[in-house]
């Protein structure tokens, strides 16, 4: 069976965790941190990085140094999952979801800008499938309305847009480590702080509102209340799988992005002939082979497709039920005619297996059934 996904284990992530059970701080902060950090800083140039317990605590953590309050709008996509959204939502902040880009299924920037009120405190953007949304015309309305920019870039890790890492190019950047993203920790996240000055804060915020880091570094003999904040803090053992993928980047990376190439390149005929859409691929951005999706004619095509895939032991789903037409967005008193793009593209697209254990020869026998099939 060609399961969905599966993460990439080696001695290399074993060896690591022994050696952080007994020769680092278990509860978090320890040796194996800093090394995450410092394999971040040597790869992508970022200086100002926290481990989170998961991607949604650091959209959690951006939502509070964003200082979002009760009665604040925030516009997002609903072609994302649930955790941007409820980020936000726990502050008291309200959502205003903008429908999609036809080609990249990421927000469309040429939308933002009507659905800006005076209660507009922060865009959200969601880098989907590891392809970054067009930053230039969102940044340029952010500035003209003095807003925040959160990029939730849980799978777009060691993306670029012109030539820019994903998840720094605005205040907050949040990652996701979750067993399904290219590079894992089981359960984990991160927040990147672009701007200095929140630093502080956001170490604060991360150690349940103390200033226990300052202890760490011997600043301080005891640590003290400052803030709100909660424990958004991983263990030190899950950081040390982290440093050992992270360790593997460049074996990682040109293992998913040969998966992706051959989908790309032996479902073209498909393409060809009218029976799916392949991914769309700016030319001012890089991908990290994160996902590969086809869209499907018709919704009927999509669920036969799937339902006949399992039928020849190869696993793929469906990527997101649109947030304002599920049943906590249609509570929230949001429509399903309120973003038509959206909907039209989620009944319609299919996420196919992809992972690094997965072989060209995998690749190839779904393509091969796919063309089968359809």
């Amino acid at each position: 069976m060609i399961k969905f996904n599966k993460p990439s284990i080696t001695k290399k992530e074993e060896d690591c965790v022994v050696d952080a059970l007994h020769n680092s701080i278990l509860s978090g902060d320890g040796k194996y941190t800093t090394k995450v950090y410092e394999e971040f800083h040597k790869r992508f140039g970022i200086k100002n990085m926290l481990l989170t317990t998961s991607g949604t605590t650091a959209l959690e953590m951006a939502s509070i140094l964003a200082d979002l309050q009760s009665g604040d709008e925030v516009i997002a996509p609903s072609f994302t999952f649930s955790s941007t959204i409820n980020a936000f939502l726990l502050r008291g902040a309200n959502v205003v979801f903008c429908d999609i880009r036809e080609d990249t299924f990421n927000i469309d920037e040429n939308k933002i800008e009507e659905l800006i009120t005076e209660k507009t405190k922060a865009i959200y953007v969601v880098h989907y499938a590891g392809f970054p949304c067009e930053m230039d015309t969102i940044i340029k309305i952010a500035n003209k309305y003095n807003l925040f920019i959160i990029e939730d870039a849980a799978q777009a890790v060691g993306s670029t847009y012109k030539g820019k890492i994903a998840g720094t190019m605005t205040e907050f950047g949040c990652y996701s480590f979750h067993e399904t993203k290219n590079y894992a920790m089981g359960e984990g996240g991160a927040i990147v702080v672009n701007e200095e000055k929140y630093m502080e804060r956001a170490e604060i915020i991360r150690e349940k509102g103390t200033n226990r880091r300052n202890v760490l570094r011997g600043l301080v003999d005891k640590y003290t209340w400052h803030d709100i904040g909660s424990s958004f803090l991983p263990s030190d053992l899950l950081a040390a799988i982290l440093y050992a993928q992270m360790e593997r980047y460049d074996e990682i990376m040109d293992k998913r992005m040969l998966v992706w190439n051959t989908y790309f390149n032996d479902l073209k005929e498909l393409e060809a002939n009218g029976k799916l859409r392949l991914p769309v691929i700016p030319e001012n951005v890089t991908h990290n082979a994160h996902m590969f999706n086809i869209l499907l004619p018709t919704p009927e095509i999509k669920d036969d497709l799937i339902k006949k895939l399992r039928e020849k032991d190869v696993i793929a789903y469906i990527c997101y039920v649109p947030l304002h037409s599920s049943p906590y967005g249609l509570k929230l008193g949001y429509k399903p005619k309120d973003c038509p793009v959206t909907e039209d593209i989620a009944s319609r697209l299919l996420r196919l297996p992809l992972y690094a254990d997965m072989s060209e020869e995998d690749a190839k026998y779904v393509c091969e059934c796919i063309k089968n099939i359809l």
